[in-house]
């Protein structure tokens, strides 16, 4: 089923929207869940917390592309739990690991419930994504495949054809990169 027909399920509140993205989506939004909690079961559950906030999203928002409206709505999702589970184990994990590599370039998370970061956070995501435009596209993918899927870097580089070590300095320039970018857009960083 293609996605504006899922979208008009939702939009008509039609229950089997939800098994219609299942089905189309399960596989893709466990797999991002997958890479930043490593427990199965929290996975799923972050998967099926997924559908009830499209559900919850749709009356007001229309994607025309649903794969990375549910990659982010899941990618946060399992960010929170990762973030939860750590904070209760005082471990790191692959979560603090990405957030930890983003804050070299002054990308920092808005706080929950305080509108002026997450105003700073929306100009801060716009000013990322003019960055990230006027990249080369296998620095652009490599980037999003690891700060937005939280893909492994060994995966990514796999799946663009080149070796670890190249991506992991093809990673730590982009973020250099984008740190003098925002520093030149008036960003402290």
């Amino acid at each position: 089923m293609e996605d504006a027909a899922i979208v008009e399920l939702y939009w008509q509140r039609a229950p089997e929207a939800i098994g219609h993205t299942q089905e189309k989506y399960g596989a893709y939004c466990l797999a991002i869940a997958g890479r930043l909690v490593p427990v199965r079961e929290d996975a799923e559950e972050c998967v099926n917390d997924t559908w009830l906030r499209a559900w919850n999203a749709m009356p007001t928002a229309r994607p025309c592309f649903l794969a990375p409206f549910l990659g982010r709505i899941t990618r946060n999702l399992a960010l929170d739990k990762a973030a939860f589970e750590s904070a209760q184990k005082r471990g790191g994990g692959a979560a603090q690991a990405l957030l930890s590599e983003l804050e070299e370039c002054g990308a920092q998370p808005a706080a929950p419930g305080c509108v002026e970061d997450e105003l700073d956070a929306k100009e801060l995501a716009g000013l990322i994504e003019r960055f990230l435009s006027a990249q080369k596209a296998t620095a652009r993918r490599l980037f999003l495949m690891r700060y937005f899927l939280c893909m492994p870097v060994r995966e990514a580089a796999g799946r663009l054809g080149i070796t670890e070590a190249k991506a992991r300095t093809l990673l730590c320039r982009t973020r250099r990169r984008l740190r003098a970018y925002l520093q030149q857009q008036g960003v402290e960083v």
